[in-house]
């Protein structure tokens, strides 16, 4: 139930914690009613409070797929752990420990038994190490993967360019004239990106796109590139593997983790492809899209800088355990 209000005595405290009542710092007495702060609920209640907010309505019969402030309070007073609160006070109680259960994100929990072991490589090969080594000047790290499924979109009609207090104004309505697999690799030490566009992904597509790189200086004479790919069909496991190196004998394939494409850089460039290249997509043929995405590349080249890779194995462990404790 809810307490009874009472008289307070208001006091300023000091640092150290005791009540300072000098007549030029604060009043010794305030008769003021508190209202709704902690004086008003037990401590344990409180408690019961935010233990409810994290967890799922679904264990408690409710046909919701997460609290807001309203259901917490409403569900709250019906349990019968207290006959009123108000939504601000729940909220106030959940602001102090930063629980926001109506706040939710998408999450792909590590799967791979080798996770740690698989990423920690790739860590070590943007430091510019492998296997305790330092890389040397004629080894080189490659990031390549598949941009699939990007469409040329004719609008049914022109988009207009922006004008004062107009942005630009891009028809909803859209054509659809087929579309690319956008194959890219990057050095991520040197910031040169090699892409082509194909008209489906698979393994011949990707062995063209190595060609690409593997027989132009500086790599084909290279001691060792190693490239960083997921574990996309094109070149998945020990056989694509041993593909590669028979081809190109310096050639040394990294394979990610499993549901890990935000470690391999190739996924930043294409971010920023998706910004800048294809959004809005407004394309009158696939031959304007394929000439944009390749001029882009020169264009990028000419600005770009490595991308500041600042996330390490002490990164990653921590990330793990953390990852372990949310799923305990």
């Amino acid at each position: 139930m809810r307490l009874l209000r009472a008289w307070a005595r208001a006091a300023r405290s000091s640092a150290c914690g005791e009540n300072a009542s000098s007549r030029n710092v604060w009043p010794v007495w305030k008769n003021t009613p508190v209202r709704d702060g902690p004086a008003d609920f037990p401590p344990e209640l409180v408690v019961q409070v935010k233990a409810l907010a994290c967890e799922l309505p679904a264990t408690h019969d409710l046909p919701l797929s997460r609290w807001s402030i309203t259901d917490l309070a409403q569900y709250v007073s019906r349990s019968g752990l207290v006959a009123q609160i108000s939504g601000s006070t729940i909220w106030r109680w959940l602001h102090e420990d930063a629980i926001r259960p109506w706040q939710h994100r998408t999450w792909i929990f590590p799967r791979d038994p080798d996770f740690a072991a698989k990423a920690g490589r790739i860590l070590d090969l943007y430091e510019r190490r492998w296997n305790g080594q330092a890389l040397q000047d004629d080894e080189f790290v490659i990031s390549a993967d598949e941009k699939t499924s990007i469409q040329a979109r004719r609008r049914k009609h022109p988009t207009r360019a922006c004008r004062p207090a107009s942005p630009m104004r891009v028809e909803h309505e859209y054509q659809r004239c087929g579309a690319w697999a956008y194959l890219a690799a990057l050095d991520v030490h040197q910031a040169r990106v090699f892409g082509r566009c194909e008209a489906k992904n698979g393994m011949a597509p990707f062995d063209r796109l190595v060609e690409q790189v593997m027989t132009r200086p500086p790599y084909a004479g290279a001691r060792r590139v190693f490239w960083i790919v997921d574990n996309g069909s094109a070149h998945r496991g020990s056989r694509a593997t041993a593909r590669l190196q028979q081809r190109y004998p310096g050639l040394v394939l990294v394979h990610g983790p499993l549901h890990a494409s935000w470690l391999n850089q190739i996924e930043i460039y294409f971010s920023i492809v998706q910004r800048k290249v294809l959004t809005p997509n407004d394309f009158p043929d696939l031959a304007a899209v394929a000439d944009r995405l390749l001029k882009f590349q020169r264009y990028y080249e000419s600005m770009a800088k490595p991308f500041e890779w600042k996330f390490t194995r002490q990164d990653l462990q921590q990330l793990l355990s953390k990852v372990e404790l949310a799923a305990a």
